[in-house]
Formats: C-alpha cells, structure tokens, sequence
C-alpha cells in the first residue's frame, strides 16, 4: 500500500515540475513580431532585444508607399504576436488592413502615436493637410517613438514590462547620442551650401533638424509622377544656387532625378537610404546600413562629402 502511494504521490510531482517547467520555456519564447518598415524593425528590435524575433514586412529598396500585402504578407500579420508600423499614412493602403486586425485583436500599434501633434510637419492647409510620416530623419523626434514602443510590447507580454521599460531608457540615450553626433556632422557644411536636392521630399525632418534646405521633385508620397514642368524648375534652381550635386533614392526610381542631373550639369552624389534601409550587414562607407544608426551616419556622411 505504501508502495503504491509513494508512486502516486512520485507522479504527481513529476507532473507538477513538468507543468512548471513547460511555464516556464512558454514564458522564455520569444514574441513573434511584424514590423512594417526596417527602421521600425530595427527600433522594436532594439527595445524588445532577446524577447522577441522581427520580421520586417517590406525588404530593402520596397517603397512603402506603394507597398501592397499579399496573402503570404496577411497571414504573418494574423499569426503574429504583435504587428508594429509607421502610421501617418507612410504604408498607404496597407494602413487599413493594419486597423482592422488592430481593432479586433488589439495588438497593432503605430510607433507615431507617441509624437507629439505640434512637432509634426504638415503638407497643405487646413482639414487638407497632410502629416510628413518621414520622422525618423530627425533622430530626436524618432526618439519620442521609443514610448509606443515599450507601450505595445508591454501591453503583449506585461510579465516583461520592466524589462522593456528599461531597455527603451537605454534606446533613448543611444538616440540622443546619435542626434548629437548628426548636428556637429551637419555643422562640416557651410550653411549656404545645405541644399539637399532629392527625389521625393522626403527629408523635411533631415532639414529641420540639421540646417538644410530640402528640395524634392515629388511630394511627400511617390504614388504620383513628377510633371515636367517640376522637372524643368528644379534644373534652374539647381543651376541659379549653383549646387555641387544631387541624390538620388534607393527605394525610388532614379532615372527621373539622373536626367536632372544631366540637364543642370551636377553630379550625382550619392544613393541615400529614405524610405527603406539597406540589407543587414550592407556597408557603405563603412556603416551597415542594414541598421538605423549605420543608415543614419551614411546619409548624413556622403551628404556632407558631396556639399562641402
């Protein structure tokens, strides 16, 4: 009789730990997050670190402006743990597949909602006006990113919010480092030279921040074509400031701004990285723009080469 206790009673603790131990491992998994954007990707990485696995929904070179989802793209969407994206209408159409899984399963969450409304710039007037969604030039206002960040993730895996919270402190120095090190690089130009001549206008933010005047042949989304009669006024205003060179997009078609180019007798200065980084492990002047901060100090590195 005892004997049969003894094993009774030997079971139920195996079962017991084998309980506890299978908390545990289901504990120590990793979120499975989507992130619309690489520099999204990377943000999320950075806060969530070994709590979660990013996968980003649009590669090097897509521009998400135009990006649409397949039914490959909807079903990592519904499998995930939590999605996270721009927002400001910087994925087009793909927004509203966002908001309808957001809104029935509560784990979607634009990393803009914690910026705040008066830093935003804005394109038109009035109930017209559109918010620039190209906020991660300005490093310091990507930073203020960095709550939705740890908001969402928390809100997903709560038995890890400290751990979150305390990684976002660290994103933040990391970011405010990063913005100083941009404002004396931005600083190697003289003032009359910080003309930025792009693709889209997509660098706003980048001007504000650092000093330079952006001009960009389309809007703040590629969806439309450039006329030609902006084509024609940006080679007399290339040629009447009597600027060095303009840059071309990784994520935009570049045949446009190199026939510029050519009209208005400039080079071409470098490939900048806006709407979407590069491959991981990617280097370009000895940054891996595979990252925000490798594409960060590249951008602004080759700018600089090219103007000063």
């Amino acid at each position: 009789m005892m004997r049969e206790l003894k094993k009774v009673w030997l079971a139920s603790v195996v079962g017991v730990v084998g309980m506890m131990a299978l908390g545990a491992s289901a504990a120590a998994q990793p979120l499975r997050v989507v992130a619309t954007t690489g520099m999204v990707a990377d943000l999320v990485t950075r806060v969530g670190a070994d709590a979660v696995v990013v996968e980003p929904l649009m590669g090097p070179g897509v521009d998400p402006h135009l990006y649409r989802a397949t039914a490959s793209d909807v079903r990592r969407l519904q499998r995930a743990d939590a999605i996270f994206y721009n927002g400001l209408k910087l994925e087009g159409r793909l927004e509203e597949t966002l908001e309808r899984i957001g809104k029935r399963r509560g784990t979607v969450f634009a990393v803009t909602a914690t910026v705040a409304g008066e830093r935003l710039l804005k394109e038109g007037e009035g109930e017209d006006a559109v918010a620039d969604p190209h906020l991660w030039f300005d490093v310091s206002l990507w930073a203020e990113t960095v709550p939705a960040v740890v908001a969402g993730l928390s809100k997903v895996a709560p038995a890890r919010a400290g751990e979150f919270a305390a990684r976002g402190e660290v994103v933040g120095r990391e970011l405010a480092e990063l913005h100083a090190w941009a404002v004396a690089k931005a600083a190697e130009v003289p003032e009359a030279q910080r003309v930025l001549v792009t693709s889209h206008d997509a660098y706003s933010y980048f001007g504000r921040a650092y000093g330079f005047q952006v001009v960009g042949l389309q809007g703040l989304s590629t969806v439309n074509e450039a006329a030609l009669v902006d084509m024609a006024k940006l080679v007399d205003f290339i040629r009447e400031r009597g600027l060095k060179a303009v840059f071309v997009e990784s994520s935009v078609p570049k045949a446009t701004i190199e026939r510029i180019a050519e009209d208005a007798g400039v080079v071409i200065g470098a490939e900048l990285f806006s709407d979407a980084m590069g491959a991981s492990g990617q280097l370009r002047l000895g940054y891996d723009v595979g990252t925000y901060d490798g594409m960060v100090r590249y951008n602004l590195t080759a700018i600089v080469e090219a103007l000063r």
